[in-house]
């Protein structure tokens, strides 16, 4: 069956996909979605959201476990592991149904089924009318004059670990398991990886993590770096550096995972967080004119536009940050280009970067090695969130943890921060907000803050780059 021509018609309905989607009926334009699973992709259902609301309850329990700090007698706590899922669960439906209700409202059509571009054709003279198979084979051709592929991204495997969902898995299958493991090998120390490490060292999982690279360094930050990987080493983690796996030094049996590394050892899982690669096959990108990177992600502009100008990509299929908020913002700019609304192309080192771990972690903008690559003469300001009330009234324990600001010597102006502790990832965004306004650290600072609050250590930090600091 032939449908009437769509304005737009998208591939993939995750964060990037339904973003664009309704910023375009925003514009008056008739638009499609075609997925094959559900509204909101991996970030609602197999990423973002299950991990947080996995890592509160981890948070939750420690907290609990030191009630005593706060002058609160509490018995031992025990983590039902089942109810977390219910309790994760709950929140991914709930967020799942708002999403569908809110698509409706929009008019936005859902095709549920899987779409391939076709090539010029008796419908279309350009190539990019969509075709959609369902399961029970029946197929759909939907004719449009623009093109979004949100088609995201899926796990990276291992040939000589091959994914049984079971004892070898991937972060898909840790958010639908039914029982926690005694023990679990993590591979890859990329933000996955330490955030999964900080979920199971937590609640008395064995976690060794193993990484190819010789040192693990988050956001180009040595400092940030060791404060995670001391918090988690204190929780039990082992790390394991500098090892190549391979079919030689890694055994499967019946009941463990083998590894005969730096030193040897078992264990009952093995997830698999070596990162995540494109979805860029078997949608018929043969039949355009849509160029593939070395990387093997979708090449565009900075406005998402390919080769074939009215086909446009974003998310994770382009391959330059893999953050939710990101394929979101790229989404968006697609739409605003393609109808012709002039947006402004994304500035990629000003987007926030967070780690969801234990302690959080977040940064912005450029590092001091970057700046100082880029002909800036900075100055790094630095305060420990020890010196803070509000961290030290919301932490059981000294709060371990410290921003830091990366400023422009010559005009003052925030080029970067660094942030390691206790809800950071919320105060990342103040920063946000200052980059995008062009702000200085003399603004920042200027700024009243609420007292007592996290946020006012970085109102300090700002006045102490002009010497006006109160309590720093």
């Amino acid at each position: 069956m032939t449908h009437d021509k769509y304005d737009l018609v998208i591939l993939g309905g995750g964060i990037s996909g339904y973003s664009a989607a309704i910023r375009a009926t925003q514009l008056g334009k008739k638009v499609a979605i075609v997925e094959k699973s559900h509204l909101g992709g991996t970030c609602l259902h197999k990423g973002c959201i299950p991990t947080k609301s996995f890592l509160k309850s981890a948070d939750t329990y420690q907290l609990i476990q030191h009630a005593e700090h706060y002058g609160i007698s509490a018995s031992k706590p025990t983590f039902d592991f089942p109810k977390v899922q219910l309790r994760k669960q709950r929140i991914v439906d709930a967020m799942y149904q708002g999403l569908q209700k809110l698509i409706k409202q929009k008019n936005i059509d859902i095709f549920h089924g899987e779409g391939r571009l076709l090539g010029p054709s008796i419908f279309s003279p350009q190539s990019g009318t969509v075709a959609v198979t369902y399961e029970d084979g029946q197929s759909d051709l939907i004719p449009n004059d623009y093109v979004l592929i949100a088609t995201g991204s899926s796990p990276i495997t291992l040939p000589f670990l091959p994914i049984d969902h079971e004892r070898i898995v991937t972060s898909d299958d840790i958010l639908s398991m039914t029982a926690l493991p005694k023990s679990i090998a993590i591979i890859g120390a990329g933000i996955i990886g330490l955030e999964f490490a900080s979920f199971f060292s937590q609640i008395g999982v064995q976690v060794h993590i193993i990484e190819s690279e010789d040192d693990i360094v988050i956001n180009d930050s040595q400092a940030v770096t060791e404060r995670l990987l001391t918090s988690l080493t204190k929780n039990g983690v082992v790390f394991h550096k500098g090892i190549a796996l391979n079919d030689q030094n890694t055994t499967v049996t019946q009941t463990e995972i083998e590894f005969e590394l730096d030193e040897s050892f078992t264990t009952e899982m093995a997830l698999v967080a070596i990162g995540r690669r494109a979805n860029i096959e078997h949608i018929g990108l043969n039949n355009t004119e849509v160029e593939i990177t070395e990387q093997q992600t979708i090449q565009t502009n900075p406005y998402m536009q390919t080769k074939a100008s009215h086909i446009y990509a974003s998310g994770d299929v382009i391959g330059q940050l893999q953050l939710a908020h990101v394929g979101a913002k790229e989404g968006v700019i697609a739409v605003e280009h393609m109808f012709q609304q002039d947006p402004l192309p994304i500035d990629y080192s000003n987007m926030p970067k967070c780690i969801y771990s234990s302690p959080e972690i977040a940064s912005i903008g450029l590092t001091i090695k970057s700046a100082k690559e880029k002909g800036y003469q900075v100055k790094s300001v630095k305060a420990a969130f020890n010196t803070n009330g509000k961290a030290l009234i919301m932490s059981p324990d000294i709060p371990d943890g410290f921003a830091e600001l990366i400023v422009d010597r010559s005009n003052g102006s925030i080029l970067g921060a660094n942030l390691v502790g206790q809800n950071v990832t919320e105060q990342i965004n103040e920063l946000s907000v200052l980059q995008f306004l062009n702000g200085s650290a003399l603004e920042l600072g200027m700024a009243t803050h609420a007292h007592p609050s996290m946020s006012e250590l970085l109102m300090e930090m700002g006045l102490k780059y002009e010497n006006q600091s109160i309590h720093l």
